[in-house]
C-alpha cells in the first residue's frame, strides 16, 4: 500500500504554488502554465534478472519548465515512487534552481523497484535501459539528470557511459553528481549537506545563536543528513539526535558522530549503539534542541506533530518534509524554518558548477568549488530574507515567492510560441 504522505506532495506543492500566485500577483495565464508540467515520459523497463528472468520495472522522467535553462533534476530508486510524487519533486526544483539563481529549469526521474533486493549487475542493467529509453530527451543543453534517493556515482556513471555509447562520443556533462574519474566535480558528494550548513550559519546569526554548544537533532543520516551531522559537528554544534530509516538514537550529551555513522554502516542501523537513548521517528522530531533538520523523506513534520517540535530553528535538509498546515503551526510557534527549495539547494548549485566543469574540460579545486558553493548559498539565503520583508512573509513562502517571481519573468519575456 502506497505512503499516503507521498502521494500527498504533489497536492501540497500545488496548494504553495497557489498561494504564492495570489502572493506576486501572478498573471492567470502564467499561474495555470506553471501548474503543469511541459513534458512526462512514462517507460516500462525490461531488464534481464540474474536468475534468468525478464523484470519489467516502470519509470519516469518529467520536466516541468525550462525557461531559465536545460531541465535540471535527480533520479531516484524506490518502491513507492509515482508519477504525481515525480511531478512534484520536478516542480520544486524548477523553484529551487530559481531561488539560487541558476540557470537550469526543473525535472525529476524515477523507477518502480526496491534497490535492496537488486543485485549490482541487476541495478546497472536497470539503469542502462531506464537512460536508453529516457536518452530521446535528456543531454546536456536539454536535460541533465543526477543522482537522488538510492542511486550515486556509479549510477551516475552507468548513465553517462550508456548516453555517450548511443551518442558515440563521450558526453560527461550529459549527467551530474559522477565519480571523479569520469568528469565529477569535487565537492559534489556533501554538497547538499554543505549549502544546508551555509544556511543554518546565517539563520544562527539572524537567531542570536553562536556556533558552540548549539543542540542539533539530524532527521536522517544518508548523503544529506549523515554529511550534515559530521559537517555541524566539526562547527562546534552539538548532535543530540540521529536517525537512519529502521531507528533513531537521542542523547543529551552528544552523540559521537563518527563512531555512529561507522556502527550504522557496520550493523545497518543505529539500533543497539551505545551511550544513547533508542527512540521512535515521532519522538525525535519532539527533542528538546536548538535546531532540527528533517533530511528523510516527504511529509515528516504534519498537523498530527508540529506542535510537538521543540527546535527553534528547522532547516529542511528533505524535499518536501513539512505539510503546510504543519509549516503554518510551526510559525505560530516562533519557528523559524529554512525552506527545502533554499537549505538543500547545495547539490543543484555544485551540479551546475560540474557541468560548467565538463561543457568547458576542466576540473576546478575543491577550496574553489565550495568557495563558490558558499557565495552562491550566502547570497540566496539574503535574497530570500529581502523577499520575506518585502512581501511581509515567512522564509518558505519569501523563497517561492522569489523563485516563482524569476521563472514568471523568463515565461512572459519568451512567450507563448506557436
Amino acid at each position: 500500500m502506497m505512503n499516503e504522505n507521498r502521494s500527498n506532495l504533489l497536492d501540497s506543492v500545488l496548494r504553495q504554488l497557489d498561494v504564492t500566485a495570489k502572493m506576486v500577483k501572478l498573471s492567470p495565464d502564467i499561474h495555470e502554465i506553471l501548474r503543469h508540467p511541459k513534458r512526462v515520459l512514462q517507460v516500462a523497463c525490461p531488464v534481464k534478472m540474474d536468475n534468468g528472468e525478464i523484470g519489467v520495472f516502470t519509470g519516469f522522467r518529467v520536466q516541468h519548465h525550462d525557461a531559465r535553462g536545460p531541465f535540471k533534476g535527480g533520479i531516484r530508486y524506490h518502491p513507492e515512487v509515482n508519477l504525481d510524487e515525480i511531478t512534484a519533486l520536478a516542480m520544486l526544483m524548477t523553484w529551487k534552481c530559481a531561488v539560487v539563481d541558476i540557470p537550469y529549469g526543473g525535472a525529476k526521474g524515477g523507477v518502480v523497484c526496491d534497490p535492496s533486493k537488486l543485485s549490482m549487475g541487476e541495478k546497472e542493467r536497470l539503469t542502462r535501459r531506464y537512460t536508453s529509453m529516457i536518452s530521446p530527451i535528456i543531454g546536456p543543453y536539454q536535460d541533465v539528470p543526477a543522482p537522488d534517493m538510492a542511486t550515486d556515482p556509479q549510477t551516475m556513471a552507468w548513465i553517462m557511459d550508456t548516453y555517450s555509447q548511443i551518442r558515440g562520443h563521450s558526453i560527461p556533462e550529459v549527467v551530474t553528481g559522477k565519480p571523479l574519474d569520469v568528469g565529477g566535480s569535487e565537492g559534489r558528494v556533501e554538497a547538499t549537506a554543505r549549502g544546508l550548513v551555509f544556511c543554518l550559519q546565517e539563520a544562527m546569526k539572524l537567531r542570536g545563536y553562536k556556533r558552540d554548544g548549539v543542540t542539533v537533532v539530524v532527521q536522517g543520516s544518508g548523503n544529506v543528513g549523515g554529511n550534515a551531522a559530521a559537517l555541524l559537528r566539526e562547527m562546534g554544534c552539538r548532535i543530540v539526535g540521529l536517525s537512519d530509516s529502521k531507528s533513531g538514537i537521542r542523547s543529551p550529551k552528544g552523540i559521537d558522530v563518527y563512531k555512529a555513522l561507522k556502527y550504522k554502516a557496520e550493523y545497518r542501523s543505529f539500533k543497539g549503539f551505545p551511550g544513547a537513548e533508542e527512540v521512535s521517528n515521532e519522538e525525535l522530531l519532539a527533542t528538546d534542541c536548538d535546531v532540527l533538520i528533517p533530511a528523510a523523506l516527504e511529509n515528516q513534520i504534519t498537523v498530527a506533530n508540529a506542535s510537538e517540535v521543540k527546535a527553534k530553528i528547522v532547516v529542511e535538509g528533505a524535499n518536501g518534509p513539512t505539510t503546510p498546515e504543519a509549516d503554518m503551526i510551526m510559525r505560530n510557534n516562533g519557528i523559524f524554518v529554512v525552506p527545502d527549495i533554499l537549505a538543500n539547494a547545495g547539490g543543484v548549485v555544485v551540479s551546475y558548477l560540474e557541468w560548467v566543469q565538463n561543457l568547458h574540460r576542466e576540473h576546478w579545486k575543491a577550496e574553489d568549488v565550495n568557495e563558490r558553493l558558499r557565495e552562491k548559498m550566502v547570497k540566496s539565503f539574503y535574497d530570500v530574507v529581502d523577499a520575506s520583508k518585502k512581501y511581509g512573509v515567512d522564509m518558505r513562502n519569501a523563497a517561492h515567492a522569489l523563485a516563482v517571481g524569476r521563472v514568471a519573468s523568463a515565461l512572459s519575456l519568451l512567450g507563448v510560441w506557436p
